[in-house]
């Protein structure tokens, strides 16, 4: 289980940053959020990439089962890109190189914007 962290918005401050795990090992970036039967309000991941790449951070959505909110995050920590990822479609690619993806749950949509810097700490 990756450990919990918030991901604070310091462009637009949020009266509850997002919740997520910190998903930094291969195996834990490779499961990700597929199969599991839902996902909570509450609740997602932060990938954590080796460097800034548009192939690398790409993700996929088979069996995953619901949509997400999904951000593109760069290693200054700003959002480069974001979409509302479907299930199971094969690919995303974000369109600026990211180091870090942010999965939560869709209603979080507008809790971050392109250009916005954030800040991640531990829960």
């Amino acid at each position: 289980m990756p450990h919990p962290i918030h991901v604070h918005n310091l462009t637009h401050s949020l009266s509850a940053p997002a919740k997520v795990g910190y998903c930094d090992s291969f195996l834990c970036r490779l499961r990700g959020l597929m199969f599991r039967s839902q996902l909570g309000v509450d609740e997602g991941l932060l990938l954590v990439e080796g460097r800034d790449s548009r192939l690398d951070s790409s993700i996929h959505m088979f069996f995953v089962p619901f949509d997400l909110a999904v951000f593109w995050i760069d290693s200054s920590q700003t959002v480069v890109d974001k979409i509302i990822a479907k299930s199971w479609k094969p690919a995303y690619l974000s369109r600026q190189p990211a180091r870090y993806i942010l999965e939560i749950h869709p209603t979080r949509w507008e809790n971050y914007e392109i250009g916005d810097r954030v800040e991640f700490k531990d829960a």
